[in-house]
């Protein structure tokens, strides 16, 4: 006879909880308001670990509760770049996953961009895009502040 499994329900995390990835998330969801206003913010949402003795998985998780792909790397709340590192890339895989489209988009481009950290461990948007006598590839903007106004900078080697 078998037993029935019943997987664990996920839970919304509260305000507080985990105050690295708060603090990242409401980045990220900034951006996310300026370039699909129609969205609610994004969430973080926990569920158990299978190993009792293994921290919860928490996910970046649409706010119906829908997540697409791995969780937070827990030691990603050491520092807030890395916090924001990993933040980025789950709402990103989200996003994208969920509504089947790229996400954010170069409004110069029209292509996705991506999470790049420089060497001061800031975290922007990069797009890969050809920019007229400046190279192949530009900065957009720092995670967070793709509503500020500014002009994009190359991305350096």
């Amino acid at each position: 006879m078998c037993a029935v499994f019943d997987p664990p329900e996920p839970r919304r995390v509260p305000p507080g909880e985990y105050p690295v990835w708060d603090q990242a998330l409401a980045l990220v969801n900034r951006d996310l308001a300026v370039t699909l206003p129609q969205l609610e913010p994004l969430q973080l949402l926990a569920l158990p670990s299978c190993d009792a003795d293994e921290p919860e998985n928490v996910y970046v998780a649409m706010a119906n509760g829908e997540w697409h792909g791995n969780c937070l790397d827990p030691s990603s709340q050491d520092g807030p770049a890395s916090a924001l590192a990993s933040v980025a890339d789950a709402a990103q895989e989200t996003v994208m996953e969920l509504l089947w489209q790229a996400w954010p988009l170069c409004p110069e481009h029209g292509l996705g961009m991506h999470p790049m950290e420089d060497a001061q461990e800031r975290l922007f948007w990069w797009c890969a895009g050809e920019r007229l006598r400046r190279g192949p590839a530009h900065v957009h903007a720092a995670v967070g502040a793709l509503d500020a106004l500014g002009t994009s900078i190359r991305a350096r080697s």
